[in-house]
């Protein structure tokens, strides 16, 4: 008994079996839900990223240094005319020249040809200058030319100074490729350019960004609405062409004194399109790759919005539009094969009829060779067909023949999606070169 009592009087945590009141259980319950938010807090961590404050990143300064090459590219005022350093004054003949430093580079693939000189040989050479200003000029009698050599050329007025990118042969296929004969050729070349001639140059050279700053401003200040992109100096620095772009039709005969009273130079004005003015100034285009027309492209031919319409792309401005806020140039490159291609579709207005309803023309991939179809009543829903199966239904409908339904004929079926068209005509236009 004594035993029993001893174990009667060790302590026991008492059992409460009332009702708790209302705000402990609430204080139960957030803390469960506070666990519970936790835990999935974790599980979230494990596949994202924790949510951070962004907004301590808009004072941060993410730039970085120039490296010492893009430096040295920046720096390289002869880059425009394919050297990728600054000649030295010393040579005549330009180490510094790289045809793959500039626009439109020619490679001397004849170079490697196993044949004779007598053939090779051409009295016309190409000179290049700046960007894509290249020219033909007739070689003289006497003096051995090659490739990179720095030379004096006819000009008006005065000389010019340019550098031999092209001889020989390829001259020749060049010309009949512009469709240019040789006796179309009039303008001479003089010689290999002398230390002043290419210490003048290089000077002159040296003017052309800040010449081309001061008259942008000009410009401005007698409220013309024109845009100065580029200048271009003659190798005797008695002439500069300024070429700009403007809307509509400028009269700068203010401007032209004022420039000539300020450089001491001749004036020549060239106006230039939007499309010139990317090409000129380059840059990345959406593809990822340089722009057509810095590299290649030459010959602008008009883009108008049915080129998109044909490639049944979404009119908008923003993915129509390239670097030089026109068309792209590139949407013209495949035109022809739409239009081939679109041949073996059926025409838009073509409905092919079932016993569910009427198929309405959607879109199509003339790649894959599919058609895109909705019923006239519900439009919601998509339905891939391939161009045979379609084909075979239309056939079907011509002889008076039925089928089930859509999508019996159907390899993909999905929900549509309204793509945002709202765009008006005016921004359409703007961007296009119809007139």
């Amino acid at each position: 008994m004594e035993k029993k009592n001893k174990e009667d009087k060790t302590p026991q945590q008492p059992i409460d079996n009332s009702v708790k009141p209302d705000n402990q259980k609430n204080t139960t319950q957030e803390t469960n839900k506070a666990r519970s938010e936790n835990h999935s807090k974790v599980l979230e961590d494990k596949d994202h990223a924790p949510v951070e404050d962004w907004e301590k990143y808009l004072d941060m300064d993410i730039r970085t240094g120039l490296s010492p090459e893009a430096g040295k590219i920046a720096n390289n005022i002869f880059l425009t005319r394919g050297l990728n350093n600054i000649p030295e004054a010393e040579k005549t003949h330009c180490d510094q020249y790289d045809y793959r430093s500039c626009k439109l580079p020619s490679y001397d693939w004849i170079a490697n040809l196993d044949i004779s000189f007598d053939y090779i040989e051409f009295p016309i050479a190409e000179v290049r200058f700046k960007n894509s200003h290249k020219d033909f000029f007739l070689l003289p009698q006497e003096g051995v030319f090659k490739v990179g050599d720095i030379v004096a050329v006819e000009a008006n007025p005065g000389h010019d100074i340019g550098i031999i990118s092209m001889l020989g042969l390829q001259v020749k296929r060049q010309m009949e490729h512009k469709h240019i004969k040789p006796t179309d050729v009039v303008k001479k070349l003089y010689r290999t350019a002398r230390y002043a001639d290419i210490e003048e140059w290089i000077a002159t050279v040296g003017l052309e960004h800040e010449t081309m700053l001061k008259s942008r401003y000009t410009a401005w200040d007698l409220n013309l609405k024109m845009k100065v992109n580029d200048v271009e100096y003659q190798g005797d620095g008695t002439k500069a062409i300024f070429y700009y772009s403007a809307e509509e039709r400028v009269d700068f005969r203010e401007l032209i004194k004022i420039l000539a009273e300020l450089f001491h130079i001749r004036i020549e004005m060239r106006q230039i399109g939007v499309r010139q003015e990317a090409a000129r100034l380059g840059g990345i285009g959406s593809c990822g790759r340089e722009l057509c027309c810095s590299s290649w492209l030459t010959n602008f031919q008009s883009v108008s919005t049915n080129t998109a319409r044909t490639q049944q792309l979404s009119l908008n401005p923003q993915k129509l539009a390239g670097m030089c806020g026109k068309l792209k140039c590139c949407l013209n490159f495949e035109q022809e094969t739409y239009i081939q291609e679109l041949k073996e579709f059926p025409a838009p207005n073509i409905q092919l009829k079932t016993k569910k309803g009427r198929g309405i023309y959607n879109k199509i991939d003339i790649f894959k060779k599919i058609v895109w179809y909705s019923y006239a009543d519900d439009a919601s829903t998509i339905f891939a067909i391939p161009l045979d199966k379609v084909k075979h239904v239309i056939q079907m409908n011509e002889n008076g023949k039925h089928p089930e339904t859509l999508e019996e004929f159907a390899i993909v079926n999905q929900k549509k999606v309204e793509e945002n068209n709202n765009y008006s005509m005016d921004e359409l236009k703007h961007i296009s070169d119809e007139k």
